[in-house]
């Protein structure tokens, strides 16, 4: 994916935790490797493994809740589709709940108490405007107090379409002719907004995994108008960017029957990720350049999957 050089992400540790998913030519999931099976290349360079944790070790997850208005009409399949994903989780995995509108809630902080989460999911309730750049921010903030070394993952559905973020899209794209001419104009991976959200995701090792609703869809809109194009791709463009540069995946609902079973794929996705921290030079710390992360499994017949570097400040 093409690196925009406005969006720089400080980077104030020389230690950089990556999630990893490693599958087999066929794409099958491979979940026996031991730390010994991975390399790790920093801008080319081989860097030593701090730490590592096997796709058994627990999670610390934030399921964000989505109770806007524009989910109202599905509500009751939003909840059966995040009962379903709770009941994918491995027992000691720890979530919380937390539900965002305008306003950003926690329903239940962090547990392994299956029937207490469960409830918080029931009782989310709301209307009104997305924030879910804040929820985001909210989420990443609750994560940094489960510790350095924990796996950390967020799994939000929405549309996409921050509020807040919507309003200055479209002031700035109000003089577009064009989707073309809405794009440029927009820069939807520079925005500083976004890249907060990506600095933080990096400096924890969080991986995020949208949940795309298809209300948010640009291909989907009724009315073709270049504003109204160019803020529902910027949205989207986002999204992307939030699942690429974590190493999650983007997961596009087309029909809202299928909810139920992305939920179900993404926690098996996140049972089957392998953790490994390295060391990167300290002199990359906060020299304002991009730095391309490189995973090796010792198989040849093996891919891993991590998120593609970052930029440094």
């Amino acid at each position: 994916m093409a690196q925009d050089p406005e969006d720089t992400i400080p980077f104030y540790t020389t230690d950089v935790q990556l999630n990893v998913g490693v599958v087999d030519r066929q794409g099958k999931t491979v979940k026996y490797l031991s730390r010994d099976d991975f390399s790790v290349y920093e801008d080319g360079v081989k860097r030593p493994i701090t730490h590592f944790e096997p796709t058994e070790a627990p999670f610390s997850l934030v399921m964000l809740l989505d109770v806007s208005g524009s989910t109202v009409t599905f509500r009751q399949q939003l909840k059966l589709a995040a009962f379903r994903f709770l009941d994918a989780l491995a027992p000691e995995d720890r979530v919380s709940v937390v539900a965002f509108n305008a306003k950003v809630k926690t329903l239940v902080g962090f547990s392994i108490d299956r029937k207490k989460i469960g409830w918080a999911i029931q009782i989310a309730d709301g209307a009104g405007e997305t924030h879910l750049y804040d929820a985001l921010r909210y989420g990443l903030k609750e994560l940094a107090s489960e510790g350095k070394q924990r796996r950390k993952a967020i799994v939000v559905l929405t549309d996409g379409l921050d509020t807040q973020m919507r309003n200055a899209d479209r002031a700035m794209v109000a003089k577009a002719q064009t989707d073309q001419e809405a794009i440029a104009a927009l820069k939807p991976e520079g925005s500083q907004t976004l890249n907060d959200v990506l600095n933080e995701a990096a400096r924890q090792g969080v991986t995020v995994y949208p949940l795309a609703l298809p209300s948010g869809d640009p291909k989907r809109l009724p009315l073709q108008d270049p504003i109204i194009t160019g803020i529902y791709t910027a949205a989207r463009i986002r999204l992307q960017a939030l699942a690429d540069r974590t190493g999650g995946r983007l997961n596009e609902i087309r029909r809202l029957e299928e909810m139920s079973r992305l939920y179900a794929e993404v926690a098996a996705d996140l049972r089957s990720l392998y953790t490994v921290a390295y060391q990167a030079p300290s002199d990359h710390a906060r020299d304002g350049k991009w730095h391309e992360i490189r995973v090796e499994v010792t198989r040849p017949e093996l891919l891993a999957r991590t998120r593609p570097g970052y930029y440094a400040k």
